[in-house]
Protein backbone atom coordinates (compact mmCIF):
# COMPACT_ATOMS: atom_id res chain seq x y z
CA UNK A 1 0.00 0.00 0.00
CA UNK A 2 1.16 3.53 -0.53
CA UNK A 3 1.91 6.19 1.49
CA UNK A 4 -0.89 7.70 -0.14
CA UNK A 5 -3.49 5.40 -0.16
CA UNK A 6 -2.41 4.44 3.31
CA UNK A 7 -3.35 7.94 4.82
CA UNK A 8 -6.87 7.67 2.95
CA UNK A 9 -7.75 4.66 4.78
CA UNK A 10 -6.34 5.97 8.26
CA UNK A 11 -8.38 9.69 8.01
CA UNK A 12 -11.24 7.40 6.40
CA UNK A 13 -11.15 4.88 9.47
CA UNK A 14 -14.69 5.54 10.59
CA UNK A 15 -16.24 5.31 7.10
CA UNK A 16 -14.76 2.59 6.24
CA UNK A 17 -15.84 0.43 9.42
CA UNK A 18 -19.22 1.68 9.25
CA UNK A 19 -19.66 0.69 5.50
CA UNK A 20 -18.14 -2.64 6.26
CA UNK A 21 -20.32 -3.15 8.63
CA UNK A 22 -23.63 -2.88 6.84
CA UNK A 23 -22.22 -4.76 4.09
CA UNK A 24 -21.59 -7.81 6.18
CA UNK A 25 -24.70 -7.18 8.00
CA UNK A 26 -26.90 -7.13 5.16
CA UNK A 27 -28.60 -3.53 6.06
CA UNK A 28 -27.31 -0.56 4.25
CA UNK A 29 -29.42 1.77 5.97
CA UNK A 30 -28.82 0.45 9.61
CA UNK A 31 -27.62 3.17 11.45
CA UNK A 32 -24.37 3.06 14.36
CA UNK A 33 -25.48 3.23 17.99
CA UNK A 34 -23.44 5.34 20.18
CA UNK A 35 -21.86 2.67 21.42
CA UNK A 36 -20.67 1.88 18.11
CA UNK A 37 -19.06 4.84 17.46
CA UNK A 38 -17.24 5.02 20.82
CA UNK A 39 -15.71 1.19 19.70
CA UNK A 40 -14.54 2.45 16.87
CA UNK A 41 -12.73 5.37 18.33
CA UNK A 42 -11.12 2.81 21.04
CA UNK A 43 -9.91 0.99 18.27
CA UNK A 44 -8.54 3.77 16.77
CA UNK A 45 -6.64 5.35 19.73
CA UNK A 46 -5.52 1.81 20.56
CA UNK A 47 -3.89 1.85 17.07
CA UNK A 48 -6.02 -1.29 15.79
CA UNK A 49 -5.45 -1.55 12.56
CA UNK A 50 -8.11 -0.74 9.67
CA UNK A 51 -7.77 -4.24 8.03
CA UNK A 52 -7.94 -6.23 11.58
CA UNK A 53 -10.64 -4.46 12.19
CA UNK A 54 -12.51 -5.36 8.62
CA UNK A 55 -11.39 -8.79 8.57
CA UNK A 56 -12.48 -9.40 12.47
CA UNK A 57 -15.77 -8.39 11.27
CA UNK A 58 -16.03 -10.72 8.78
CA UNK A 59 -15.30 -12.92 10.59
CA UNK A 60 -17.66 -12.11 13.39
CA UNK A 61 -20.80 -12.81 10.91
CA UNK A 62 -19.00 -15.70 8.93
CA UNK A 63 -18.87 -17.82 12.22
CA UNK A 64 -22.79 -16.24 12.85
CA UNK A 65 -24.25 -17.28 10.09
CA UNK A 66 -22.32 -20.96 10.55
CA UNK A 67 -24.75 -21.36 13.79
CA UNK A 68 -27.84 -23.62 13.11
CA UNK A 69 -29.84 -21.42 15.64
CA UNK A 70 -29.82 -17.55 14.98
CA UNK A 71 -31.53 -16.68 18.63
CA UNK A 72 -30.56 -12.71 17.91
CA UNK A 73 -30.02 -10.15 14.86
CA UNK A 74 -26.28 -8.39 15.00
CA UNK A 75 -27.48 -4.85 16.48
CA UNK A 76 -24.03 -3.87 16.94
CA UNK A 77 -20.00 -3.46 16.67
CA UNK A 78 -19.45 -4.69 19.88
CA UNK A 79 -21.00 -8.90 18.41
CA UNK A 80 -17.37 -8.34 16.49
CA UNK A 81 -15.39 -6.83 19.29
CA UNK A 82 -13.53 -10.37 20.33
CA UNK A 83 -13.01 -11.21 16.86
CA UNK A 84 -11.40 -7.70 15.63
CA UNK A 85 -9.08 -8.32 18.88
CA UNK A 86 -8.04 -11.65 18.18
CA UNK A 87 -7.00 -10.22 14.03
CA UNK A 88 -5.27 -7.50 15.80
CA UNK A 89 -2.74 -9.65 17.63
CA UNK A 90 -2.40 -11.89 14.68
CA UNK A 91 -1.86 -8.47 13.01
CA UNK A 92 0.86 -7.02 15.77
CA UNK A 93 4.08 -6.47 14.16
CA UNK A 94 2.97 -6.14 10.89
CA UNK A 95 0.90 -2.82 10.90
CA UNK A 96 1.36 -0.75 7.59
CA UNK A 97 4.19 1.81 8.12
CA UNK A 98 3.24 5.61 9.16
CA UNK A 99 3.23 7.81 5.99
CA UNK A 100 5.65 10.41 4.98
CA UNK A 101 5.44 13.12 6.86
CA UNK A 102 6.06 14.98 3.75
CA UNK A 103 3.35 13.31 1.99
CA UNK A 104 0.50 15.33 0.29
CA UNK A 105 -2.74 14.77 2.48
CA UNK A 106 -6.39 13.55 1.55
CA UNK A 107 -7.65 17.17 2.65
CA UNK A 108 -6.89 20.70 1.22
CA UNK A 109 -5.61 23.80 3.13
CA UNK A 110 -8.86 25.21 1.93
CA UNK A 111 -11.21 22.59 3.30
CA UNK A 112 -9.15 22.13 6.91
CA UNK A 113 -9.74 25.59 7.40
CA UNK A 114 -12.97 25.64 6.70
CA UNK A 115 -13.30 22.29 9.34
CA UNK A 116 -11.58 24.68 11.72
CA UNK A 117 -13.26 27.30 11.30
CA UNK A 118 -16.47 26.26 11.56
CA UNK A 119 -15.65 24.61 15.30
CA UNK A 120 -14.32 27.94 16.33
CA UNK A 121 -17.73 29.27 15.04
CA UNK A 122 -19.70 26.40 17.64
CA UNK A 123 -17.36 27.12 20.60
CA UNK A 124 -17.69 30.65 20.38
CA UNK A 125 -21.32 30.50 20.12
CA UNK A 126 -22.07 28.94 24.04
CA UNK A 127 -20.68 32.28 25.57
CA UNK A 128 -18.14 30.24 27.47
CA UNK A 129 -14.42 32.52 27.63
CA UNK A 130 -12.54 29.34 27.94
CA UNK A 131 -14.15 28.12 24.81
CA UNK A 132 -13.69 30.81 23.10
CA UNK A 133 -10.07 30.57 24.24
CA UNK A 134 -9.96 27.21 22.11
CA UNK A 135 -11.80 28.81 19.40
CA UNK A 136 -8.45 31.38 19.14
CA UNK A 137 -6.42 28.43 19.16
CA UNK A 138 -8.28 27.01 16.13
CA UNK A 139 -7.77 30.03 14.51
CA UNK A 140 -4.16 30.59 15.03
CA UNK A 141 -3.44 26.89 13.10
CA UNK A 142 -5.87 28.36 10.78
CA UNK A 143 -3.24 30.84 9.97
CA UNK A 144 -0.60 28.08 9.86
CA UNK A 145 -2.77 25.74 7.91
CA UNK A 146 -0.02 26.07 4.39
CA UNK A 147 2.53 24.20 6.74
CA UNK A 148 -0.12 21.24 8.27
CA UNK A 149 -1.68 21.01 6.13
CA UNK A 150 1.57 18.69 4.88
CA UNK A 151 1.82 17.58 8.35
CA UNK A 152 -1.60 15.93 9.25
CA UNK A 153 0.27 13.81 12.44
CA UNK A 154 1.33 17.15 13.68
CA UNK A 155 -1.91 19.16 12.86
CA UNK A 156 -3.90 16.13 15.17
CA UNK A 157 -1.32 16.39 17.99
CA UNK A 158 -2.65 20.17 18.72
CA UNK A 159 -6.20 19.69 18.25
CA UNK A 160 -5.92 16.57 20.58
CA UNK A 161 -4.55 19.00 23.20
CA UNK A 162 -7.45 21.13 22.45
CA UNK A 163 -10.09 18.75 22.27
CA UNK A 164 -8.25 17.56 25.79
CA UNK A 165 -9.09 20.85 27.36
CA UNK A 166 -12.35 20.99 26.22
CA UNK A 167 -13.16 18.07 27.41
CA UNK A 168 -12.08 19.21 30.94
CA UNK A 169 -13.67 22.23 30.86
CA UNK A 170 -17.10 20.06 29.86
CA UNK A 171 -16.66 17.62 33.07
CA UNK A 172 -16.19 20.57 34.85
CA UNK A 173 -19.75 21.79 33.94
CA UNK A 174 -21.25 18.15 33.97
CA UNK A 175 -24.50 17.69 36.86
CA UNK A 176 -23.45 14.27 38.85
CA UNK A 177 -27.18 13.59 37.16
CA UNK A 178 -25.96 14.31 34.02
CA UNK A 179 -22.80 11.68 34.67
CA UNK A 180 -25.25 9.38 36.24
CA UNK A 181 -27.12 9.44 33.61
CA UNK A 182 -24.80 8.70 30.83
CA UNK A 183 -23.42 5.57 32.86
CA UNK A 184 -26.76 4.19 33.08
CA UNK A 185 -27.18 4.50 28.97
CA UNK A 186 -23.94 2.77 28.78
CA UNK A 187 -24.57 -0.02 31.19
CA UNK A 188 -27.82 -0.85 29.41
CA UNK A 189 -25.76 -0.81 25.72
CA UNK A 190 -22.98 -2.39 27.32
CA UNK A 191 -24.56 -4.95 29.39
CA UNK A 192 -25.03 -7.38 27.05
CA UNK A 193 -21.55 -7.66 25.05
CA UNK A 194 -19.12 -7.39 28.33
CA UNK A 195 -18.36 -10.97 28.36
CA UNK A 196 -17.13 -10.71 25.05
CA UNK A 197 -14.86 -7.37 25.75
CA UNK A 198 -11.43 -7.58 28.05
CA UNK A 199 -11.18 -5.60 30.95
CA UNK A 200 -9.12 -3.23 28.85
CA UNK A 201 -11.19 -3.06 25.91
CA UNK A 202 -13.92 -1.78 28.66
CA UNK A 203 -12.25 0.68 30.60
CA UNK A 204 -11.06 2.28 26.75
CA UNK A 205 -14.80 1.79 25.36
CA UNK A 206 -16.45 3.33 28.67
CA UNK A 207 -14.32 6.23 28.43
CA UNK A 208 -14.77 6.91 24.61
CA UNK A 209 -18.59 6.78 25.19
CA UNK A 210 -18.71 9.16 27.99
CA UNK A 211 -16.57 11.46 26.43
CA UNK A 212 -18.60 11.82 23.19
CA UNK A 213 -21.86 11.74 25.03
CA UNK A 214 -20.83 14.73 26.95
CA UNK A 215 -19.70 16.82 24.33
CA UNK A 216 -22.56 15.74 22.14
CA UNK A 217 -25.30 16.54 25.48
CA UNK A 218 -23.05 20.24 25.54
CA UNK A 219 -23.44 20.91 21.53
CA UNK A 220 -19.66 20.74 21.48
CA UNK A 221 -17.86 19.56 18.58
CA UNK A 222 -15.68 17.18 18.26
CA UNK A 223 -12.05 18.34 16.96
CA UNK A 224 -10.23 15.54 15.62
CA UNK A 225 -9.51 14.84 11.60
CA UNK A 226 -11.25 11.71 12.26
CA UNK A 227 -14.60 13.79 11.94
CA UNK A 228 -13.54 15.36 8.86
CA UNK A 229 -15.41 13.77 6.57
Amino acid sequence: MSDENWTLNYFNYFTEIEEHFQRARGTSLFLLSPLDWALIESWKNAGVPLEAVLRGIDDAFEKWRGRKTKTQKVNSLAFCAQAVLTEAQQMAGAAPAPADRNTTGPYTPAELRAYLGSHAEALRKTGVTAHAEIADALDRLSENMDTYAGDLERLEQRLTVLEEKMLAIARAAQTEEELLKARQALEAELRPYRSKMSAGQLALLEKQYLERRLLEGQKLPRLSLFYLR
